[in-house]
Order: C-alpha cells, then sequence, then structure tokens
C-alpha cells in the first residue's frame, strides 16, 4: 500500500513569483514612502556594537547602488573575458551591517550570492569558490589574508587577486571599529577595492524583476552536502524563497511592525545566527524585513554582550540553536541584565530536548522574562523550513511543531525493497516532502540531484520521522551520515578525505556522537594506523591536533579519535557507520576534546 499523503492543518496561502528583492523591498507608486509594504524611515537593521540603525529606505538605495557597479563595474573589477555561465559573487564575512546589502544588491542586479562559512580555511574555501564559478569575492577585511591564501593556491596573479575581491567591512555604515572581528592588515588589503568604490557610482532604477517562470532563477547557492558525500551547491530560487517566507507567516506569532515614529514600539529581532547558513540568511536577516520588524545584527555569541544587547534594544524575539541554550542553562549572564522583553526563543538547525527547554524556561522566568520556546526543521535544500512548532503548542517539547501550508509530506517506510526505517517505531519513516521550496538541485551535480529529489518531485530528506494523531511531527532518527555541530554540518566523508591524507593513516571512518551536556553531535574518527608502532593514545591526539590544523573549527574532532584494527565495511565497500554508532554508545566521552563555553 503507498504510503499516505499528508498536508498542513493551515490552509494554502497564494505565492507571488518574482524576484525575492522586490518582496522584501519592492516599491509601489500607489504607497509613495514605503518600501516592501512599510514606511521607508523605518528601521531594518541595527548594528548592536554601536547602535548604527539602517532604514529600509536606505537599505534599498545601497542595495541598488551596489547592483548598478555590479552591472557596470569599475575598470578594476571588469573581466577581460566574460564567461557565459551566470554571474555569481561569493560572501565571505562574518554578520556585519554590510551584510544585507551586499545580498540584497547581488539579487536586485539579478546575481546569483554563494554563501561561505567565514570560518573555512583557504583550502576549503577553493572548493565552493571553484565549483560554484564566483567570479567576484566580497570578504570582510578580517578575512582577506584567507582569500588571497586560496587564490594564490588556484595560480592567480596579483593582478588577477585584485580584481576578484571587493573588501566588505562596515566601518563606512558604522563609523567606529567593530571590537569584535579585525580590520585585517594594510599589506594584504593593498590595492583592493573597497565596497564604498561600488556605492554613489549610480543607482538602478529598479530591480531585475524575475517575473513570471523567471523566478525560477537561482539567487542563493549555499552549501549542503545533502544526505550523504562532499558539499555541494544548494541551487535556491527567487520562488523558493518568497515562498517560504509567504507559508511562514500564518504559523508564526502575531508581532508589531516598526513604523516612522520613534515612540513606537515594535517588535524586535536578535539572534547571531551566521547569516551564510540558511537558517540565519532567511529567519533572521529577510523572514523580519518581510514583516516589517527590526533586527539586531551581532556577529559572535557571547553570552554577556548577547544580554546586554537585548536590553538596550528591548528585543522580543531571538533565533538560537540548541547549544545557546544550553549556555542560558548555565551562565550568569542572564542574571545580570534586563532580558524581560523577550518572548519568544525560535530554535533550529538541531534537535532540542525536553529537559533543556524545562531548565532554560525556568531560569529565564527567574529573572522576569517569561518565555515561550519553540522550535522547527528544514535543510539547505527545502529553503530551510518545512515543520514549525506554533508557539502555543510550544508545551509539545520534542516535536518539530506541523506542516506548514502548501507543501507536501510522505513517511516512506520502504524504498527499492529496503526498510527505511530502523528507527523500531511504529508508523516511523523517512520524510520525504514535495511543494515550493524544494530547491532547483545541486549545482553541476545531475547525478546528485536525481538520487534527491524524485521525477515527481518529492525531496528525500534522510531523516525517519513520525507523526502523531494531531499533526504534530517528530524528528527520531536519521537515515543519511551527515553529522550535526551546534546547527553546522559536519560531511564525514569530507573528514575522512583529511584523515586519509595523513601518512600514518591507513583507513578511517567518521561518526556523529552524542554530546548531552553541549546539546549537540561531536565528529569522531575512527582510524587504523599505518603501523601497529602508532596504535598509543598519544598518536590518536596528534591526529587529533593535526586535523584541527587543516579544517574549519566546528569541523574539528571533538569527539576524539579511536584506534581500530579495521573500517567495518560491506561487501561493496560501504562504511558501516550504524556498527561504530554502536560501539560509540559503549565508549562515552573517549577522547574528547573539552568544550568551551563560546560557540
Amino acid at each position: 500500500m503507498a504510503d499516505p499523503i499528508y498536508t498542513s492543518p493551515y490552509p494554502a496561502v497564494p505565492l507571488p513569483r518574482h524576484s525575492i528583492f522586490t518582496h522584501l523591498l519592492g516599491v509601489d507608486p500607489s504607497s509613495p514612502g514605503n518600501v516592501g509594504g512599510f514606511p521607508a524611515s523605518a528601521p531594518a537593521l541595527i548594528d548592536s556594537a554601536t547602535g548604527t540603525s539602517l532604514s529600509r529606505g536606505s537599505l534599498r538605495s545601497y542595495a541598488l547602488q551596489l547592483a548598478h557597479s555590479l552591472l557596470s563595474p569599475p575598470a578594476p573589477l571588469r573581466r577581460p573575458n566574460a564567461s557565459s555561465s551566470p554571474a555569481t559573487l561569493l560572501i565571505f564575512s562574518p554578520n556585519t551591517l554590510t551584510w544585507p546589502i551586499m545580498l540584497l544588491g547581488a539579487a536586485a542586479a539579478g546575481y546569483r550570492a554563494t554563501l561561505a562559512n567565514s570560518a573555512y580555511t583557504y583550502t576549503e574555501l577553493a572548493h565552493q569558490y571553484v565549483d560554484s564559478r564566483a567570479h567576484l569575492i566580497f570578504v570582510h577585511p578580517s578575512l582577506v589574508g584567507v582569500v588571497r591564501a586560496m587564490l594564490e593556491s588556484l595560480g592567480c596573479t596579483e593582478a588577477e587577486i585584485q580584481r576578484r575581491i571587493v573588501v566588505a567591512g562596515a566601518t563606512w555604515l558604522t563609523k567606529a571599529t567593530n571590537e569584535e572581528v579585525g580590520d585585517g592588515s594594510p599589506q594584504e588589503l593593498k590595492g583592493l577595492l573597497p565596497i564604498t568604490s561600488l556605492l554613489s557610482r549610480g543607482e538602478l532604477q529598479s530591480e531585475v524583476p524575475f517575473s513570471g517562470s523567471d523566478a525560477d532563477a537561482t539567487v542563493y547557492m549555499c552549501y549542503s552536502s545533502g544526505t550523504t558525500g562532499k558539499p555541494k551547491g544548494v541551487e535556491t530560487t527567487h520562488y523558493n524563497i518568497t515562498s517560504v517566507i509567504e507559508i511562514l507567516k500564518p504559523v508564526f506569532p502575531p508581532l508589531i511592525p516598526a513604523s516612522a515614529s520613534p515612540s513606537h514600539r515594535s517588535d524586535v529581532f536578535f539572534g547571531v545566527l551566521p547569516y551564510y547558513h540558511i537558517y540565519g540568511a532567511i529567519k533572521l536577516l529577510q523572514f523580519p524585513l518581510a514583516l516589517g520588524v527590526p533586527t539586531v545584527i551581532m556577529s559572535k555569541f557571547d553570552p554577556g554582550r548577547f544580554c546586554s544587547a537585548v536590553e538596550r534594544y528591548r528585543a522580543t524575539v531571538a533565533f538560537v540553536v540548541p547549544p545557546i541554550l544550553v549556555v542560558f542553562a548555565r551562565d550568569e549572564a542572564i542574571t545580570k541584565y534586563d532580558i524581560s522583553s523577550l518572548k519568544y526563543l525560535m530554535s533550529g538547525a538541531a534537535p532540542l530536548g525536553a529537559e533543556l527547554v524545562a531548565t532554560v524556561t525556568k531560569r529565564l522566568a527567574s529573572v522576569g522574562a517569561n518565555v515561550a520556546i519553540s522550535q522547527g526543521y528544514g535543510l539547505t535544500e527545502t529553503s530551510p523550513t518545512i515543520f514549525f512548532l506554533p508557539v502555543e503548542h510550544a508545551a509539545r517539547v520534542g516535536s518539530t511543531g506541523v506542516l506548514l501550508p502548501n507543501l507536501e509530506v510522505r513517511l516512506v517506510s520502504e524504498e527499492d525493497g529496503e526498510e527505511v526505517s530502523s528507527a523500531g517505531m511504529e508508523g516511523a519513516g523517512e520524510l520525504w516532502v514535495r511543494g515550493p521550496t524544494i530547491m532547483k538541485g545541486y549545482l553541476g551535480n545531475p547525478s546528485a540531484t536525481a538520487a534527491s529529489i524524485t521525477p515527481d518531485g518529492w525531496f528525500k530528506t534522510g531523516d525517519i520521522v513520525v507523526r502523531d494523531k494531531d499533526g504534530f511531527y517528530t524528528i527520531v532518527d536519521r537515515r543519511k551520515e551527515l553529522i550535526k555541530y551546534k546547527g553546522f554540518q559536519v560531511p564525514p566523508a569530507e573528514l575522512e578525505s583529511v584523515l586519509l591524507q595523513h601518512p600514518d593513516v591507513a583507513d578511517a571512518a567518521v561518526i556523529g556522537v552524542e554530546s548531552k551536556e553541549e546539546a549537540t553531535e561531536l565528529p569522531r574518527a575512527y582510524i587504523v594506523p599505518a603501523s601497529p608502532s602508532y596504535n598509543t593514545p598519544e598518536f590518536a591526539r596528534s591526529v587529533q591536533g593535526w586535523v584541527a590544523e587543516r579544517v574549519a573549527p566546528h569541523k574539528r574532532l571533538r569527539g576524539g579519535v579511536v584506534l581500530i584494527d579495521v573500517v567495518p565495511k560491506s561487501a561493496a565497500g560501504k562504511i558501516l557507520r550504524r556498527e561504530l554508532r554502536e560501539r560509540a554508545k559503549q565508549e562515552a566521552g573517549v577522547g574528547q576534546m573539552i568544550p568551551r563555553v563560546k560557540l
């Protein structure tokens, strides 16, 4: 019997077909003075460190100025041999007030933007840069050294480097050095154009519209490993993003938008989710713009600064990940500031446990913050949200919520004769989803796309899910190999590739091990030494340190390195990770790195 198809308890909503820029910052002659349906003078973004505010009108103007220079670049950025491939820029920066200008300026110009993890090493960055076919890199001053090293490793001359880099800091807006990130050395910045050189050269009268079927054009490319393998470029379209914004609105709690009046008290979004991650790019950057609610920007998490910013800006809604809630459960910062303005904490990117929710809720209440803690679920490939737990049902801790409108899901118990669910729960199956938010595909990888999306449009998430009688969904297991460390994707295959470059490692397998203390998974490697003489704890620790020098911090082997005689594999040579996961349950914290408070 075919698996039933489930729909949302919410009615379908109209879905426009136009540019994401039009959706968020469009103007209508019938409503002069408005941008995106809200007053142009209303605040859109606020820098937490300096209090600098950017209005909706200013954001639109800066983005259109940047778009003008992207379409008519100054001489130093002109390509001598223009490629026939779509124009693509890469953004490599921590969160700043300049970030939304870069992202929306690219969209207004009809460009694609690929968003890179600001913690990447130059080798990790090179994969995304080459694979995405980007020709311009917008980089924060503190990261120019990484980009230079990456381009040099690809054989670029100094002249080519200067033609490909735009330095995108935020001090030109905030009028103060951001104390949370460096500014880069003068030698590294020498000869490079600053983003200010691309502004004030002119301004597009209007954005590239992407109307009708053109809305299916790719606009963003975050990188994801999908259910397995190395990171792949996820082609997210204008229609994907405008759709996810619209289908979120009916499920999200009603909020008060900003107005032109300084005395008007609106809701305020806040969080430290990185904008290069689909969760941050949509929920923290673009969704608030669609609601007319200002967002406070912070580049990285620190408990004291976080709570201080909540107090200063009277933040009401904060987007977080479970490890931040772990800090809230322990850190004294929440007792030192007035955070009573908080109404909602929205968690995503990783599972949220009942005990953690209860602890944080009680602790926040003890300092006068009566907060509803909710969560959602989604993937980069689904733009991202599929399920959301309405705040009125926040007591259903553990559930990822209800299905958003306009989407369909199936819980597939068997595929190609193979039983999918190993969760041992009645009704569990792999979650397949279909609807307007499903990615176009993986860039330049038709085989991976075909393996993930069926001919009739079902995307296979790789997660095992159960649905209760009331239509609430819970993630109970994972069919895919991906490790989630504090919301970040860690592909085992990528770490295994790094490990096999070690001269004294004969074979390797990587899995995620659960850390209840940190509310996350930790990457753990099982390795076969090239010689029995290396079978020592000192060798295991040296491999752990060797890997840490070659990967971004979130990919470090914090779960430890375990020496084994042979990596368990199937007759076809596939690593049997389930056997290693069972073994890991008996090993607990063997070889784990000491966790730190800062995220």
